[in-house]
């Protein structure tokens, strides 16, 4: 079934009805867009039947579909200078010296400098608390890095921070997530509602299932409960 149809009648109200039994929904679950209105009809159109046209739109699939392509839309970055790469590198390696120092642990480092920010990886075999549930941990750190970095800069600079691997190991483990709940999703033809994950979590299942024929996906309620929603494809 479509998300969207176009339907007519004689008034707003009759177009609107019969468009909602075209989608089999009421009113409550579709957002109202009035084409064409009988209150606004030209000198010329006077002898013609009276016709109202209407487009008529699912929410959850608009909103569904809206956040999918936020989502998956990759944002444009600022670019920082060579001055500011040097500077942003050099906030970060004082700051994980003095950490590593405090923690008394053998962790070793790298940085990446980009055009867009800094990569930064640790390594270590005992650091798991640095990660946290489900990575808790390690975004709270990605986050003191980004602003300890940006220390001086104008902008604020980006910090993609890994620990261990963990994000790649992650990623694994949610592509093969989508494609078991896509298969039961398939076999039960019942939606199944994931737990709620980050945005980059989310877009690693939309782009998994993106390319499905018989699932959907759409994201539904607000950060950080955000969630997504596998339904079969109407």
């Amino acid at each position: 079934m479509d998300n969207k149809v176009i339907a007519e009648g004689k008034t707003t109200n009759e177009a609107i009805e019969n468009g909602l039994k075209m989608l089999k929904v009421s009113k409550n679950k579709v957002n109202i867009k009035v084409l064409e209105n009988e209150d606004k009809r030209s000198f010329f159109s006077i002898l013609a039947p009276r016709v109202v046209k209407v487009e008529l739109t699912l929410k959850e699939q608009e909103d569904g579909n809206r956040s999918k392509e936020r989502e998956i839309k990759v944002k444009r970055e600022i670019q920082l200078t060579n001055e500011e790469q040097e500077k942003a590198y050099e906030n970060v390696e004082k700051f994980l010296k003095e950490l590593i120092e405090k923690l008394d642990e053998d962790i070793q480092y790298t940085i990446k400098r980009e055009n867009d920010g800094l990569t930064v990886n640790l390594n270590s075999e005992n650091i798991g608390y640095l990660i946290g549930y489900r990575g808790e941990t390690l975004y709270g750190m990605q986050n003191i890095l980004s602003a300890i970095a940006s220390k001086g800069i104008e902008n604020r600079v980006r910090v993609l921070l890994d620990i261990e691997d963990y994000k790649q190991k992650r990623e694994k483990t949610l592509e093969e997530l989508a494609e078991k709940v896509a298969k039961t999703v398939i076999r039960t033809r019942k939606s199944i509602k994931l737990e709620p994950m980050r945005a980059y979590e989310r877009k690693i299942i939309h782009s998994k299932l993106q390319e499905n024929e018989k699932v959907e996906t759409t994201s539904v309620g607000e950060e950080p409960n955000r969630r997504i929603i596998v339904s079969i494809k109407k």
